[in-house]
C-alpha cells in the first residue's frame, strides 16, 4: 500500500498582488458555527475543471482586486465558493482532506448561504485554530472510480478601517496579556532574532519618536524605503532586509519582525492574493476586564498603495498570524494551507483540487 500525501504550496495558492485598498473601523461578529451548515442533502454545486492525474490542484484564487469604480468606504459584500473535490482510479483508505474558510473578525461577517456533501464522506467537522479556521473532511475507503465533493458558499461582509485621528495616547502594552505572546519572537520566515534585523531595530531606537505610534509609522516608512516590491521566491524577513527585494509577503514578514524587536505585537493578515500586517496598541488609561483585550489590532500596507492605520479592501481575510500549529504537520507554518494525505491501492495517485473561487 502507497501513501500519498500533498500540502498546497503556499506561494502557488497565494500570488502576490499588489493592489490598491486603503483604510479601518469595524463591526464585532460572532463566531460562526460552519458544523451545521454541512449536510448529505445539501444543493449540488458545479464542480471545478482543470484537476491533472497525479497532483493536487491550487485553490482556483481568482479574487476581484478592487476596481476604481468600487467605493471602498463602504462595506463590500462578496461570495466565495470554498472546498475540495477528489476523484480516483484506485481505491484509497484513510483519506484526509483539509482546506481554510473564512471566518468572522471585527471588521468582518461571514455567514453560509450553501453547501454540498456528496460522495462516501466518513465525517466532515470544522476546527479552529488560533487566528484560522479549517474544514476537516474523513474518507475512510473510497473505491476505484469514486468521488467526493465538499463545498460551501458563503457571503461575506467587510466594512472598512479607518485610521484614528488621535493617537498620541496609544502605547505599546506594558505587559502583555497570555494570547499575546504567538505574535512576538520568531516565526516561520520571521526571524525577528537576526542580528541584521536586531542592528536595524537598535538604530532605530536610537531615533526616540514622539509616541508608540510614531515609532511604528517609522518602522513602516523605513520597510517601504529599504526594500523594493519584486516578486519572487519566498524570503526571510531578514534577506528581504540584505537584498532589498521582497513582494508582499517578504516586505509584510520584515516589518512583523522589526515591530517585534520594538517590544510591539505584530502579526500577518492573509486574504486571497495578498497579505499585509496589523501591529497592537492600547489607549494609555485602559483597564480592561480580566481576560479581555484592552487595545486594538491596526493595519497598514506593507507593499502597495500607502495605507497606514486603516484599511480599505474588498477581499475578504482568511487568516490572521504567521504561527500557526496545525495537528498534520510536525512544525508550526506561517500559513494554514490546503492539505490532502490518503493510502492508495495501486500506482495511480487520486486527483484532487481545492476551490476557493467568488461567485
Amino acid at each position: 500500500m502507497t501513501q500519498c500525501k500533498n500540502q498546497m504550496n503556499r506561494r502557488a495558492c497565494l500570488r502576490s498582488l499588489v493592489g490598491s485598498g486603503a483604510g479601518v473601523v469595524a463591526v464585532a461578529g460572532a463566531s460562526l458555527p460552519l458544523g451545521n451548515a454541512f449536510a448529505q442533502d445539501g444543493s449540488p454545486n458545479e464542480a471545478t475543471d482543470g484537476a491533472t492525474d497525479g497532483t493536487v490542484q491550487p485553490p482556483l484564487d481568482a479574487s476581484p482586486v478592487a476596481a476604481a469604480q468600487v467605493d471602498l468606504t463602504v462595506p463590500q459584500t462578496t461570495r466565495w465558493r470554498l472546498g475540495v473535490n477528489i476523484d480516483t482510479p484506485v481505491t484509497i483508505t484513510s483519506g484526509l482532506a483539509t482546506f481554510p474558510v473564512f471566518m468572522d473578525w471585527p471588521e468582518q461577517k461571514v455567514s453560509v448561504t450553501g453547501r454540498t456533501v456528496d460522495g462516501r464522506v466518513g465525517n466532515v467537522a470544522v476546527r479552529e485554530l488560533d487566528g484560522a479556521r479549517q474544514v476537516v473532511v474523513a474518507i475512510p475507503r473510497l473505491t476505484s472510480g469514486g468521488t467526493v465533493q465538499v463545498e460551501v458558499e458563503m457571503e461575506v461582509v467587510r466594512q472598512p478601517i479607518v485610521a484614528p485621528t488621535e493617537t498620541g495616547d496609544l502605547i505599546v502594552p506594558a505587559r502583555l496579556p497570555r494570547e499575546m505572546r504567538a505574535y512576538m519572537g520568531n516565526s516561520p520566515m520571521i526571524d525577528a532574532t537576526n542580528p541584521a534585523i536586531r542592528a536595524l531595530s537598535r538604530e532605530l531606537a536610537g531615533d526616540a519618536p514622539e509616541s508608540d505610534w510614531e515609532k511604528v509609522r517609522q518602522i513602516y516608512d523605513v520597510v517601504r524605503d529599504k526594500v523594493r516590491y519584486q516578486e519572487g521566491p519566498i524570503r526571510d524577513a531578514s534577506d528581504a532586509l540584505k537584498t532589498g527585494i521582497g513582494d508582499c509577503e517578504d516586505m509584510t514578514s520584515l516589518f512583523v519582525a522589526l515591530c517585534r524587536n520594538a517590544g510591539i505585537p505584530a502579526r500577518m493578515v492573509w486574504i486571497p492574493g495578498h497579505c499585509y500586517p496589523e501591529f497592537y496598541l492600547e489607549p494609555k488609561d485602559a483597564k480592561p476586564e480580566r481576560g479581555e483585550l484592552a487595545g486594538t489590532w491596526y493595519p497598514c500596507q506593507a507593499a502597495g498603495t500607502e495605507q497606514f492605520g486603516g484599511m480599505l479592501e474588498s477581499r475578504p481575510v482568511l487568516q490572521k498570524g504567521d504561527r500557526f500549529r496545525v495537528p498534520e504537520q510536525r512544525t508550526p507554518v506561517r500559513y494554514v494551507a490546503e492539505f490532502f494525505r490518503c493510502d492508495r491501492q495501486g500506482s495511480k495517485a487520486p486527483r484532487v483540487e481545492f476551490v476557493r473561487k467568488p461567485v
